[in-house]
């Protein structure tokens, strides 16, 4: 069984950059579809026996219709090259409301040949899944208010506890019931314990509901096919079946910075699964810089030298901390121009604002003397040489007087 694996497609992700004056996109969006191209050409090119998609297709719920069409065309196209292929349904891409359609229905809708959307838990048998010798336990997102309402709890604690107890029942149940001749995949939009989160905390929506590790490490299935944590990570690495989180098809934020960005191609026998992680290559870089400013001379040139030789069409950012009172020196401007050949260049200005003294608790400003108040103000500012300034002080005050 060869299995591609993909997962936060988030095409509509346009929060960078201009739009292109051919398409009437964004230049970002753009990025994510080419990554799409990428796996969807591997899909055929490999003649892989099935895709999982293992949800969010997009950032939100809504999608603009001309996003749907860009990520129709090439669901089609896996369609066309019949190629059966399961469509998870993730947080962003369903409605809280009840009733209302999820943002991948048409496929559901039209019933698109080999492509079936997966809406509600359920498990699938050779039957259900074009005869393939194959069975996929499916776990879409689940919405907390629907669950809620189900198990008529209201305290949210104890309701996710509740939930995450008739879910792993559930699957159990289903494992229990599979065919021990053919492979067992699991699917899921979900977090797991221990999984590590990326910068996808920033993009999230809704609560976490979080699998345990000992349902998905349950060595009864051969391959977890795991969406919405947006690092790559097997959560079970080395060890029978892989939990793998493929991660997202492009860079979201600076919180994915440093991130490469991956599908999974996966051989699985009954008991085993052999995993390669296929790089996407060509995904937007991005580039963070920091910079402390400790003098007033040449700040400009300083800001610059803080800024990466090679940022063409890289997103960069500099984030500059300074003293408050240098705000002026800073040129904005002339370090645009000197990143003008990077995709989109963001300043960062951190002022810093000396802390204001605090008179200790039970103390009034009027009680205490102005030589008191000073001691009181070298030691926040952490002087050296504070005890040669409270003598100066004094004498100075002594001599008023």
């Amino acid at each position: 069984m060869k299995l591609l694996h993909f997962a936060d497609a988030h095409i509509d992700m346009a929060n960078y950059g201009r739009h292109d004056p051919e398409t009437g996109l964004p230049l970002r969006v753009l990025d994510f579809l080419k990554s799409l191209d990428t796996i969807v050409d591997a899909a055929i090119s490999e003649k892989v026996d099935m895709v999982i998609f293992a949800g969010d297709a997009y950032k939100d719920r809504s999608p603009a219709p001309t996003f749907q069409r860009e990520w129709g065309k090439r669901i089609m196209r896996l369609s066309q090259a019949k190629i059966p292929t399961l469509l998870l349904v993730g947080n962003h891409d369903i409605s809280p409301a009840a009733g209302r359609a999820h943002a991948i229905q048409e496929f559901d809708t039209l019933q698109v040949p080999f492509i079936k959307v997966l809406q509600k838990p359920e498990f699938l048998t050779p039957k259900d899944l074009w005869n393939l010798p194959v069975q996929v336990i499916a776990m879409p997102w689940i919405t907390r208010s629907s669950l809620m309402a189900n198990i008529g709890e209201t305290d949210l604690g104890k309701a996710y506890e509740r939930i995450e107890e008739n879910i792993s029942n559930l699957i159990e149940d289903w494992i229990n019931e599979a065919d021990t001749n053919l492979p067992l995949i699991l699917t899921a939009h979900a977090s797991v314990e221990g999984a590590i989160f990326g910068a996808e905390r920033m993009v999230m929506l809704g609560s976490d509901l979080v699998l345990p590790t000992s349902l998905v490490k349950d060595t009864r299935l051969d391959y977890v096919a795991m969406g919405h944590i947006h690092k790559p990570q097997d959560v079970n690495e080395g060890q029978h079946p892989p939990v793998i989180y493929p991660g997202s098809i492009e860079r979201i934020d600076f919180g994915e910075a440093k991130d490469d960005k991956f599908y999974v191609i996966a051989e699985i026998t009954r008991g085993d699964a052999k995993v390669e992680w296929k790089k996407i290559e060509g995904t937007r870089p991005f580039i963070e810089g920091q910079a402390v400013l400790r003098s007033s001379e040449n700040v400009t040139g300083f800001l610059k030298s803080q800024l990466p030789k090679e940022m063409s069409d890289a997103i960069v950012k500099l984030v500059v901390e300074y003293p408050r009172e240098w705000d002026a020196l800073i040129d904005e401007s002339a370090l645009r121009k000197y990143a003008e050949k990077a995709f989109e260049f963001h300043l960062v200005k951190k002022p810093r604002v000396e802390a204001r003294v605090r008179i200790p608790e039970g103390q009034v400003v009027s009680s205490l003397s102005p030589l008191d108040l000073l001691a009181q103000y070298f030691d926040s500012a952490k002087l050296s040489d504070k005890e040669d300034l409270q003598k100066l002080a004094q004498e100075i005050i002594l001599e008023e007087e």
